[in-house]
């Protein structure tokens, strides 16, 4: 295991809308609270940082991300969409990593709602979203995404029967380099599109394996149980109840669907 050839990247990046500018650690808390920090600086849109181990990584619902040194990819990007293009942010970051997964490893990859992105049911990349307001207006964005690369799971069994990387995939080492380059590129291009005021929704919903299944979901403190039957254009999650009413659930887990 080596680390990554920062210098490569950046200069296959160097033109890239997102990764132009990236911020290289060997080992930090949380490569969200580095980016937040730069942040608050006014650092330019579309810088990254990249670590190569998070003693302190969390994903969504502040869950510890487990994040072993040299084998996979950890980053924020920092992003200044404007307010009303947010829900975009989430998705274009759902996307750019599917189409890296499927590009990398030629097997289908499905999105479970709404970021979970999965080969065979089990999850290779997590990816959480954080923005910061200056009163009601919107300063940025903060997209952290941990993608499984070299990872092997079963040296895990905290997350072996859930969890998949591109080599469990495909069943050989990767180069983190290019896996690293593709995601950026791929972030970089879905999100031009987002600030250019494109909805991302409809190539979106056509990854998630999520409508159509019976599904608990949990948010906050509250748990909603139904069909998932679509989403709407923010992509926003629709559950029909048993009773006949419907739901729409803009945020939460889906902690069953079946």
């Amino acid at each position: 295991m080596q680390v990554l050839d920062i210098d490569r990247v950046r200069a296959a990046l160097a033109n890239s809308p997102v990764g132009h500018r990236i911020h290289y650690r060997q080992s930090v808390g949380s490569t969200m609270d580095v980016a937040r920090d730069m942040a608050k600086r006014g650092e330019a849109e579309g810088a990254v940082v990249i670590a190569e181990e998070q003693n302190r990584g969390r994903g969504r619902f502040d869950r510890r991300w487990v994040s072993p040194p040299l084998q996979n990819l950890y980053l924020t990007a920092l992003l200044r969409p404007k307010q009303g293009q947010l829900p975009f942010v989430n998705m274009a970051a759902a996307l750019a990593v599917h189409q890296t997964v499927e590009e990398a490893t030629g097997a289908r990859a499905t999105v479970k709602w709404p970021n979970d992105v999965r080969v065979g049911g089990k999850k290779l990349a997590g990816i959480l979203v954080e923005t910061e307001f200056e009163g009601a207006e919107l300063d940025h964005a903060l997209v952290g995404i941990g993608l499984n690369v070299n990872l092997d799971v079963s040296a895990h069994p905290e997350i072996a029967e859930t969890a998949a990387s591109l080599r469990s995939v495909a069943g050989r080492e990767f180069e983190r380099e290019a896996a690293l380059e593709t995601m950026l590129s791929n972030l970089g291009a879905w999100y031009a599109r987002v600030k250019r005021g494109e909805a991302l929704t409809s190539e979106w919903t056509a990854t998630l394996d999520t409508l159509g299944r019976h599904i608990q979901l949990r948010w906050k403190e509250r748990t909603f149980e139904g069909l998932a039957e679509s989403v709407d254009d923010q992509g926003s999650l629709v559950l029909l109840r048993a009773d006949g009413g419907r739901v729409t659930v803009t945020a939460g887990e889906v902690t069953s669907q079946v």
